[in-house]
């Protein structure tokens, strides 16, 4: 439901072009890793991945109406203040279901370059053992609509490449020590850094987001 809503969405107001979706495994736990610098990230990802996607969302947005809706499309509530057992639980249960968990690993909307990473996405990726795909969103904020200053303007074109996947810890012990974590989080920003450089290759987008 989620991902037909977003495909709706995305694709009737925006242009998106997606390149290497192929590279998502059609089946099994999979962890997509998305730069985040505009809202629409998470929701574009939603309308364009090949499979449904279950994102961390900030307990913040899940106010009013939106609250319902989110929950009913399979989306999980985090609380980014604390050490929130309940999504962590909620999001290891998506990847021993089989399914897409979506995680923006610089936790929170920021600069979208991956250069500072929090532990998280290493932890899910260590401990379910689940490949991670890296997914670069270009071109959100490179403008701004003048009716809704806070969106891209409609049709404009916004670039999602899906790159190799990878594993966290490619000896594939399993170990979740902090020494081991932290070694999983520089391996994991190497890769995800090196697919952004490789996406604004790509796109000819350069160092725009």
């Amino acid at each position: 439901m989620g991902r037909r809503i977003g495909i709706g969405v995305m694709y009737g107001l925006w242009r998106p072009r997606v390149l290497g979706a192929w590279r998502v495994p059609a089946s099994g736990p999979v962890i997509l890793a998305v730069n985040h610098s505009h809202n629409i990230d998470g929701p574009m990802l939603m309308g364009t991945a090949p499979r449904p996607v279950h994102f961390l969302i900030k307990k913040e947005a899940f106010v009013g109406p939106l609250a319902p809706f989110l929950h009913s499309i399979g989306q999980l509530k985090v609380d980014r203040a604390a050490a929130d057992r309940t999504a962590v639980t909620h999001a290891l249960g998506v990847l021993q279901r089989g399914g897409v968990l979506g995680i923006f690993p610089e936790g929170t909307r920021g600069e979208g370059d991956f250069a500072s990473l929090r532990a998280g996405l290493a932890y899910f990726a260590v401990r379910s053992g689940a490949p991670i795909v890296p997914v670069a969103v270009l071109g959100s904020t490179a403008a701004h609509s003048r009716l809704v200053p806070a969106l891209p303007p409609l049709r404009a074109k916004v670039d999602l490449v899906f790159g190799d996947p990878f594993h966290a810890q490619p000896d594939g012990d399993g170990r979740r020590t902090r020494k081991a974590l932290d070694a999983a989080t520089v391996r994991i920003q190497e890769r995800l850094s090196a697919h952004l450089e490789n996406a604004r290759r790509a796109t000819g987008r350069g160092a725009t987001l």
